[in-house]
């Protein structure tokens, strides 16, 4: 069983280490702009969802020179809202990892990817895992993640 995991996990990454000597080209699939707009989309969708729940209302304790006072405006229906949604959406773009072992837009998703959960788990049964990249960068952002997010 574990020859059989050991097995597995070299061939997993001499197919890796080979696709990456290929060239870098091959290695870094920056997102285009469909799949940034997707993700864009989607997240200032959850965004709205997650704040329209609300019943809040904006008092605005001003007076016009009539003495009337501006009459309060309700959150859901607010500037201030959209404004909130737009300034996270970046942030929660981070959220996303890259899963290599998916393709297209689906490539990118919430949550740890199938590779990286079998080297985490593999590492907390004490299996000594060498690759490229330093154990401390494991859960760091992607270069393709990033890019989502500079888009």
């Amino acid at each position: 069983m574990i020859l059989a995991a050991y097995l597995s996990f070299f061939l997993i990454f001499s197919s890796v280490g080979a696709a990456k000597n290929a060239g870098d080209d091959d290695w870094v699939h920056l997102p285009n702009k469909c799949e940034v707009c997707k993700f864009v989309s989607i997240e200032m969708k959850s965004a709205f969802t997650e704040t329209g729940k609300t019943k809040e209302v904006i008092d605005r304790n001003y007076r016009f020179i009539d003495g009337k006072g501006a009459p309060p405006i309700i959150y859901n229906k607010s500037d201030l809202r959209f404004i909130e949604v737009v300034e996270n959406v970046c942030q929660r773009l981070l959220e996303y990892n890259l899963h290599k072992e998916r393709t297209g837009s689906n490539r990118f998703a919430k949550g740890m990817s199938e590779t990286f959960s079998t080297l985490h788990g593999l590492v907390s049964k004490g299996v000594n895992v060498v690759m490229d990249i330093p154990y401390e960068l494991w859960n760091e952002t992607s270069a393709e993640v990033a890019d989502l997010k500079k888009q």
